[in-house]
């Protein structure tokens, strides 16, 4: 790759780059009881990758909130959400942990020249700064230029998000062909896909790599233990679909 050839490297954060257990849920548990005034019996499906706030309608009608009041329970939902989660930040440290390779992963995607790595994400803006600053994640992406669900529930829209961002601060305009996604979910592989990425599905998650590969991962990893292969996979990809 040269300079002329910069890269936008969107990573998932979730089961790509770390885990949270339940605290994700936990948050969910206590948005929901301040909310409606009860505790939920049903919590949103782990590792499907879906938006939060698409997270929280179903979280809000599944829990038999009438339809007619989510619209206007949405919203409190959402700015409430952030700071349940900061008030975790010390159960982040403790309880998340690091997915394998990943921090080497991240560092060696910062660091080449010629790669620009931020986040697309189904996490709010606010979580997803959270969770990577309590694996001291944070100043390896630049999230100024990410997509998250604060900025559109619909995740596919967030690539273009992104992609604009990323040509507003470098100059260099993104598209499916020097933009690759790196995440665990079929929802990642969708967002790519739908969205104009090109896709790098790590088996880390609760999808399987044959899942990935039959949904349409560009590539599929196990792991980003193999930092060197992941490099090579962003080189290969893209320079495949420049020609």
């Amino acid at each position: 790759m040269t300079q002329a050839q910069q890269v936008l490297v969107l990573w998932d954060i979730d089961r790509t780059l770390l885990y949270v257990g339940d605290i994700d849920r936990q948050v969910y548990r206590e948005t929901f009881a301040e909310v409606i005034g009860r505790p939920a019996e049903h919590l949103p499906a782990r590792g499907t990758g879906v938006t939060m706030p698409l997270a929280i309608r179903s979280l809000l009608i599944d829990n038999g909130v009438p339809e007619g009041e989510v619209d206007g329970l949405l919203p409190r939902m959402v700015d409430l959400l952030p700071i349940h989660l900061a008030a975790h930040a010390e159960d982040l440290r403790t309880q998340g942990v690091l997915m394998p390779g990943a921090a080497a992963a991240l560092r060696a995607v910062h660091d080449h020249p010629d790669l620009i790595a931020t986040a697309v994400t189904g996490n709010l803006k606010p979580n997803a700064v959270l969770k990577l600053a309590a694996f001291n994640l944070d100043g390896l992406l630049d999230t100024e230029i990410g997509g998250f669900a604060s900025d559109d529930h619909h995740r596919p829209a967030l690539v273009a998000i992104a992609q604009k961002r990323a040509q507003a601060k470098h100059g260099t305009i993104f598209t499916r062909s020097n933009t690759v996604i790196i995440g665990d979910s079929l929802e990642d592989v969708r967002t790519g896909l739908e969205g104009g990425a090109l896709v790098i599905g790590i088996a880390s998650g609760k999808t399987t790599a044959a899942e990935l590969n039959s949904a349409g991962a560009d590539v599929v990893l196990e792991s980003l233990e193999n930092v060197a292969r992941v490099l090579e996979a962003i080189s290969t990809l893209t320079a495949t679909s420049a020609r």
